[in-house]
């Protein structure tokens, strides 16, 4: 545990206070300037956050990558000039010009929070609730890498998570139940500080909220405190005290705060939430403040007081570096294997190896990918995730590497019911660092987490998302269980790789391709039924998108049929078929729109000649197929919701069937069509 130090200042030092009030000031201003943004939540939260940053959180602002830094999520991301501020003034790579461009094209102070795009942000934030399910998420990593590379007398990974919440983040969703599944874990690391300023856009809180937040979390099984006033920097300091050395459970301080605090007309009401307070209210609260007049004043005395926070992080970074060196003349290869992890590489040796599967058996998509898994997971042992109750249904179920439970981080996750927290949680893993998280459900339910994978996508978070039960296949279930639209939403996101495998052995290379991608997620879409496993494709070939698996023996082309999953066996057929009627007909297996939309032209026309009449299979919605099949040809599918019956009878009343493509070829060719 680390020494937690009384407060080192008085509460009513006036260089502290000086610190907090150009904190203030650097929100007004920028949002003033801007003509648009959030200051009230900023100027509230200036103490807490000013106490915080400065003694408690352990970070190195000249080095924001250090593996063993405290993470620090502002879940309220509309109130990124506090995140700003703290970063400026405590030594990050942000300078006041950044400051002064909020919100401004090409500057490095964007309206909300983004990963990967101001030094020292640890996530992306701003949808309401996603960041309280990535601090979850990061202090699941440090629990599960402590476990992993700690030994007696070397506890390399050693640290907390920070987070703070608006009423608008414990309203949605998401957070609620990110902070059960926290509870459940008695994430002892973990600590969030809600901000209960009872405002919102709409005006106060109890226009539509009036539970009481303490006790709810006090149910989850979180250690809770208030803090009564938010400028009490002496209670502040001892509930941020409290909450570190509570190690058994997860700590909420309830700070109640004034937004907009000291503004003299508009503090306490909506008006400072989500717009300028105005420049005659910015000058009255500068007069109130004793401040000059002048935008963008940082006091050296204030500067001074901040940069106190480099200093102290550098220091215990520097212990860290030397108890790193320790650890690896004591345990080599571990701290290797720490270092690739810390690193994000994956392994290029499996160990059972990846599968291989014969030819003319069958095998649901979603078995393969339980056998992949079974072996990339034994061999990878910084891979966790699991599934939201339906392990045996989407096969994540490991019977090695242990079950992540209340006292015993393991490599298994049981989300319960809960796609939308599982997501958020696996882009807080992501975005921690050290492990590769991947999660499980039936496709329909992706819709629960579409929030997520966006976020995964725009903040490049190498999520692996496993989606089961991808089609009408699901048969009996029904329309409420059978996707439709959901492949279009996947391919809609940019910067998400979506792969719609064929059989067992793509299934086995879409694990390799989601493996390799370090810059973004990917979505693994398999089905419930079994599949015949065809030739093995080769190498590469699921990562190029799409390639040919049949071609005419009788010359080229005059017909291509495009497939994803479990429809291009059906597409096989219909190649025959379409043979022995004189139409020599291609089959093309088509995975990844993505991956084929990134190839060369030169190998995209290769697989889609011009002027070859094209017809796409996929038992989906057809949305989106036309940049595929052109307008001269004809995308078969379903526009539509299924229905509850067998699978193969869905198939046939819905015509995804070898006659329908046989039909479709035919009525094309014979009308005057491609020829």
């Amino acid at each position: 545990m680390h020494p937690h130090p009384p407060l080192p200042f008085a509460p009513d030092d006036p260089t502290a206070w000086t610190a907090i009030n150009t904190l203030r000031v650097l929100a007004m201003d920028a949002v003033e300037q801007a003509g648009c943004g959030h200051p009230g939540t900023p100027m509230a939260l200036a103490p807490a956050g000013t106490i915080l940053w400065t003694q408690v959180l352990r970070h190195d602002p000249s080095d924001p990558a250090w593996p063993d830094r405290d993470r620090f999520v502002l879940s309220c991301g509309h109130a990124s000039m506090l995140l700003y501020g703290l970063l400026h003034l405590t030594g990050y790579d942000l300078s006041l010009n950044d400051i002064r461009a909020f919100r401004q094209w090409g500057s490095r102070t964007p309206g909300h929070p983004e990963r990967g795009h101001t030094p020292g942000v640890e996530t992306t934030t701003g949808p309401l609730g996603q960041g309280v399910g990535n601090a979850v998420g990061m202090a699941m990593a440090e629990a599960l890498l402590a476990e992993r590379f700690n030994r007696p007398g070397h506890r390399i990974v050693n640290h907390r998570t920070w987070a703070i919440a608006s009423d608008g983040d414990l309203m949605e969703g998401v957070a609620s139940e990110s902070a059960s599944l926290a509870g459940h874990l008695k994430l002892g690391k973990l600590n969030l500080i809600y901000d209960d300023n009872k405002i919102t856009i709409d005006g106060r809180t109890d226009l539509a909220f009036s539970e009481d937040v303490a006790d709810r979390f006090s149910a989850y099984g979180w250690h809770v405190s208030r803090v009564e006033d938010g400028n009490d920097l002496r209670a502040i300091a001892a509930a941020l005290d409290a909450a570190q050395r509570e190690e058994s459970r997860p700590s909420l301080i309830v700070l109640q705060t004034v937004i907009g605090d000291p503004a003299p007309t508009k503090r306490d009401t909506s008006a400072a939430h989500g717009a300028a307070l105005g420049q005659e209210e910015v000058a009255r609260t500068k007069k109130i403040l004793g401040w000059p007049e002048e935008p963008f004043h940082v006091p050296v005395a204030a500067q001074d007081f901040m940069r106190q926070a480099k200093g102290r992080g550098q220091k215990e970074h520097h212990a860290w570096n030397t108890e790193m060196e320790s650890y690896r003349a004591a345990y080599p290869d571990l701290a290797e294997e720490f270092d690739h992890a810390t690193h994000g590489t994956s392994p290029t040796h499996f160990d059972p190896p990846l599968p291989h599967f014969q030819a003319g058996t069958w095998l649901a998509t979603r078995q393969a990918s339980a056998k992949t898994l079974d072996s990339v997971s034994r061999s990878m042992t910084t891979l966790v995730g699991g599934s939201a109750d339906l392990a045996g249904s989407t096969g994540t179920v490991l019977d090695h590497g242990g079950v992540f439970g209340p006292s015993a981080p393991g490599q298994t996750v049981h989300w319960g019911i809960r796609e939308h927290g599982m997501a958020a949680c696996c882009n807080g893993i992501a975005a921690h660092g050290g492990l590769r998280p991947y999660c499980s459900t039936f496709f329909v339910f992706a819709d629960y987490m579409k929030p997520s994978i966006r976020l995964a996508a725009l903040m490049g978070l190498p999520v692996i998302y496993l989606f089961t039960h991808d089609s009408i296949g699901v048969g009996e279930d029904g329309p409420t269980h059978q996707p439709i639209e959901q492949l279009v939403m996947l391919r809609a996101i940019p910067n998400l790789v979506t792969i719609r495998p064929a059989d067992a052995n793509e299934t086995v290379q879409a694990w390799e391709v989601a493996l390799a991608r370090t810059d973004g997620p990917t979505a693994l879409i398999l089905t419930r039924q079994k599949v015949p496993v065809l030739p093995p494709p080769e190498d590469g070939a699921v990562d190029r998108g799409a390639y040919v698996v049949r071609d005419p023996e009788t010359g080229p082309p005059r017909a291509i049929l495009l497939g994803t999953g479990s429809e291009v066996t059906i597409a096989l057929q219909a190649a025959e078929d379409l043979e022995q009627t004189g139409i020599p007909t291609r089959v093309v297996s088509f995975p990844s729109w993505e991956r084929f939309a990134q190839q060369p032209e030169s190998y995209r026309q290769s697989i889609l000649p011009e002027g070859v009449f094209r017809v796409s299979i996929e038992a989906a919605s057809t949305l989106g197929w036309s940049r595929w099949v052109t307008e001269r040809g004809v995308a078969l599918g379903l526009d539509h919701f299924g229905a509850s019956a067998p699978a193969d009878r869905l198939y046939r009343e819905f015509g995804i069937t070898s006659d329908t493509i046989v039909a479709t070829v035919q009525r094309a060719m014979g009308s005057g069509g491609p020829s």
